[in-house]
Formats: structure tokens, sequence, C-alpha cells
């Protein structure tokens, strides 16, 4: 009787080990089916859709969100088509915004100092989440950005942004301001840039940009003040002790590093500073020079 029970033991063991390994097969399984990434040979505009979100409920963003409009994100295009006439990218509009219509959900909170199995487990509830709101219309856009807005003053605003290249979605954390929607479409096009393959270019501990790659004019002398942020370096470093957010993408350029990563500069020659005062009205600089 001992030697059987023993043997019925390591039997059930047995299969809950294939069990567990199954379901781990499929949890593998049903992240790569939801973290596809679409290629980008800039042979045509890259469509992005943003989701924008009340993520606090108030009154206020609820207001803003519901007045929002393609135009509030023209300055995303208008970066762009200015940036590629730059790199000679041979798109007047490499990124084409759709506004797509506002959601209720909330994104599944980002895990902080989460284990390999707890950030796996977000991912894929993350990557879940993405294709439940927008079902197999996914296929019409070839980026989605959701973008959470929270009232004037709410700090969760602040929150850290992120965009995931695997499944080319951002998200986006912002305030229902007019006045902080230059900010806000900053931080948008700073993650869609993410998800087309670009890495940030500043300290992780103390937010300044890293030289230099995340400098705009990193051979500028003298090096401070800059006047401009790389996008990806994410803030215009003013003295070596202070570094700010720029005000609008009217501010911002995309450094030769985050254009090699993006496949915009490699065998493609870099315009100048004054060939892209040339460029046409539309994909004309007005950065602050």
């Amino acid at each position: 009787m001992k030697l059987g029970g023993l043997m019925r033991r390591y039997s059930i063991l047995g299969w809950l080990r294939v069990f567990l390994l199954l379901v781990l097969v499929l949890i593998l399984a049903l992240y790569l089916l939801l973290s596809s990434t679409r290629s980008v040979d800039w042979q045509n505009p890259v469509v992005v859709r943003i989701y924008p979100i009340n993520a606090d409920g108030d009154a206020v963003t609820q207001s803003y969100v519901e007045q929002l409009d393609d135009r509030s994100f023209d300055d995303i295009e208008t970066f762009f088509a200015r940036e590629g006439y730059r790199y000679r990218i041979g798109l007047s509009a490499p990124v084409s915004v759709d506004l797509a219509p506002s959601i209720d959900s909330q994104p599944p909170k980002t895990p902080t100092q989460a284990s390999i199995v707890e950030a796996l487990w977000w991912a894929i509830k993350m990557r879940f989440w993405v294709w439940w709101q927008d079902g197999w219309q996914a296929n019409d856009a070839d980026v989605r950005i959701f973008m959470s807005f929270y009232a004037p003053g709410n700090p969760q605003g602040q929150q850290h942004s992120l965009g995931l290249q695997k499944g080319n979605i951002g998200l986006v954390n912002g305030y229902a301001d007019p006045e902080h929607q230059g900010i806000n479409n900053f931080v948008a096009a700073h993650e869609l840039l993410h998800t087309l393959g670009a890495s940030d270019k500043y300290d992780m501990k103390t937010g300044k940009p890293l030289w230099p790659d995340g400098f705009a004019d990193p051979v500028k002398e003298p090096l401070f003040p800059q006047q401009r942020a790389e996008i990806m370096g994410g803030r215009v470093q003013v003295t070596p002790g202070w570094s700010l957010l720029p005000p609008s993408l009217s501010h911002a350029i995309i450094g030769s590093a985050t254009a090699i990563e993006i496949g915009w500069l490699g065998p493609v020659a870099i315009r100048s500073e004054s060939d892209s005062q040339a460029a046409p009205q539309s994909a004309q600089s007005s950065a602050a020079e």
C-alpha cells in the first residue's frame, strides 16, 4: 500500500508539472500573439491613433476630453514633417495622427520593482486590454497611443509615461489644460518614437539629458544654455544643473542618434539647419534658434 501510494503521488506531481508547463507555453504564446511589432520602412506614413481617457473622472477633465479634435495634435504631425524634411526621408507627412473616440476603461497599472513573472503578466494584461479596446480595428493603425488626462493640479498627471515597441503601444499621462497640450504632445511624440525603436537619452536618476546624444545642439559654443530639446533627451539643459521640459514640439528636434535608431539616418544624408529654413511652409521649423 505504501509503495502504491508513493507511485500515485509521483504520478500526480508529474502531471502537475506537465500542466504548469502547458500553462506557461500558453501564456508565452498569448504574449507573442498580442505583441506583434509592425516594421516601418518609411515608404508610407505611420498612422497613429490617439485614444483620450478621462483618467480621474473629473468634470473639468471630461469637458476637455470632449472638445479635443484632430487639430489638438497637429503639432505632432508638423514636428515629424519638419524633421523628416531635414533628414530627407522622402515623405512630406511621415506621421498621420487620428483621434479615436474617448474610452472609459483604465489601462492596467504599471508595476514597480516587479519580478520577471509579474512583469510578464502585466505585459500580457496590457496587450489584452489594448486589443479589447481596439478590437480588430487595430489593423487600421500602426501605433496606438492611450492618453490619460487629469485635471490641472492632479499629481497623477505627472506619472511616468511609456512606449512599447512590442505591440506598438504608447501610454501617456497629461493634463486637461489647453496650455499644457503642447507638453502632452511632446510626451506623446517621445513615446511614439519608443514604439519605432528609439531609446531614451537622459539619465534615469536625474532626468538630465545625456551629452552628446541627448542634446539638441551638442557642439554649441558655449554649450549652455541649450535652447531646444532632443526629443529622446526629453528636456532642455539650460545650465549644467538645471533642465526643463519644453513647452511644445516647436522647441524640439530629432537628433542624429535617434534618427539612426528609427531608420532615418544611415546612407541618407542630413540637411543642414540652413536647408531646413527653405522647407515648404507645412514643414518649416518653428524651433527656437
